[in-house]
């Protein structure tokens, strides 16, 4: 049945709808709190990859290669307690006041050892087989949104010549699944200094999907299993198992003893001479105790052929031209928010499988500006130094310059 509003109901309606549009992302950002800090252990050394956030309302974020972290909360969770969860490390708690005063909190994990020796009777693989026949059970398989921060530098000649970052929202079912669709919110570029110009027949973040041995299917059978270490995450005992096929393939699973759970997944593959993938896959537990990712990093090599025309210039300018140049791709994917309810979901219709650089940038800087992104680390900052050094242009000046204004 249709309702009848008078019309000035409509009218503030309207302008209801008018200010949540138009309102800068700035004054939205007023209304959350920064929560950041440094992650060591009790010598000094930072942790990588940990689990930080308030675990009963999915909020949280995942450490840098540093240990540094970068987060938002609102006022309603400043009386929620933080989590800080790292493999072979006791788990920590803390207020979310207690770190909101502290701009510069340093955040030190215990090391837990473990008595795995003692426990561990069973052959390797049989810890695979059952890590893997659990593995729907244990991640979150159901329908659940993800927003993403993925960048990807183009390395050319062992040099990064061209960044791309996209924020990214995207449906998915888990390890045990495929994603469903995905919907590109926003792109900013770097200026462009490749020369080759190599493209991805796909979107990255299918690469991302494809490339994932859980997502595939291990076949259990064609590797060589061993067990090359013992850890802890979340007070449950960690097998390290490794399976390796002979010249082509290995792969790392972290598995919590007792509950089968794959926290943490390393992969290298050499399908070709001269061509090399190096991918980790990083895994934490949501409210109801289920996975999903978090964090994740790779790193394609291979060679390219030069072009007629980048050969001669680089013959005209008295430099030696090789036939073939070494490339590369760096990628690195942060899992910045996880909906679980489907009507809050705000994937759009899911975008083409292009290659990342294919799709129209619209630089909003303010948005950006907004966005919870995680602190610089000693890798990124790597790669921007070898992009800045080229012409010695800021990223900042050629975010603004290479990218058409929002």
């Amino acid at each position: 049945m249709n309702k009848k509003y008078p019309k000035e109901m409509n009218g503030y309606f309207l302008a209801f709808i008018f200010l949540m549009i138009f309102i800068p992302p700035s004054l939205h950002a007023q209304n959350t709190i920064p929560v950041s800090g440094k992650v060591i252990d009790d010598t000094g050394y930072e942790i990588p990859f940990a689990a930080i956030g308030i675990v009963s309302k999915n909020i949280g974020t995942t450490s840098t290669e540093d240990g540094t972290f970068y987060f938002q909360i609102s006022k309603a969770e400043l009386k929620d307690t933080l989590s800080i969860s790292s493999l072979g490390f006791s788990t920590y708690r803390l207020p979310i006041s207690e770190i909101v005063k502290n701009e510069k909190m340093v955040i030190v994990l215990e090391e837990k050892t473990t008595s795995l020796n003692e426990v561990v009777v069973n052959s390797t693989s049989f810890y695979v087989r059952k890590a893997l026949k659990k593995l729907k059970e244990n991640t979150l398989n159901k329908n659940h949104e993800l927003n993403l921060l993925y960048r990807r530098w183009s390395v050319e000649d062992n040099t990064c010549r061209f960044l791309i970052e996209q924020n990214i929202k995207a449906i998915d079912r888990g390890p045990s699944s495929y994603l469903n669709k995905f919907s590109i919110e926003n792109t900013r570029t770097s200026a462009d200094y490749r020369f080759v110009k190599n493209e991805q027949k796909l979107h990255a973040l299918k690469y991302m999907e494809y490339n994932n041995p859980l997502r595939k299917g291990i076949n259990v059978k064609s590797y060589k299993w061993d067990t090359i270490g013992d850890s802890t995450y979340d007070d449950e005992d960690v097998i390290i198992v490794q399976g390796v096929i002979d010249g082509q393939e290995t792969i790392t699973l972290y598995i919590g003893l007792n509950s089968s759970k794959i926290f943490r997944l390393e992969m290298e593959k050499k399908p070709q001479v001269g061509k090399s993938l190096t991918a980790t896959y990083i895994y934490k537990n949501n409210k109801a105790d289920k996975l999903y990712l978090s964090y994740h990093q790779r790193e394609w090599k291979g060679a390219s052929k030069l072009t007629e025309n980048i050969r001669r210039a680089m013959i005209s300018a008295s430099k030696t031209a090789p036939v073939y140049i070494p490339i590369a791709y760096r990628h690195e994917v942060y899992v910045l928010d996880l909906i679980e309810n489907k009507s809050l979901f705000q994937t759009g219709e899911s975008a083409s499988n292009l290659d990342m650089s294919n799709y129209a940038s619209n630089y909003d800087e303010e948005f950006w500006k907004s966005l919870s992104m995680p602190p610089e680390t000693k890798f990124y900052r790597k790669n921007i130094e070898e992009l800045e050094g080229i012409y010695g242009v800021s990223l900042e000046d050629q975010f603004k310059y290479a990218n058409p204004i929002y």
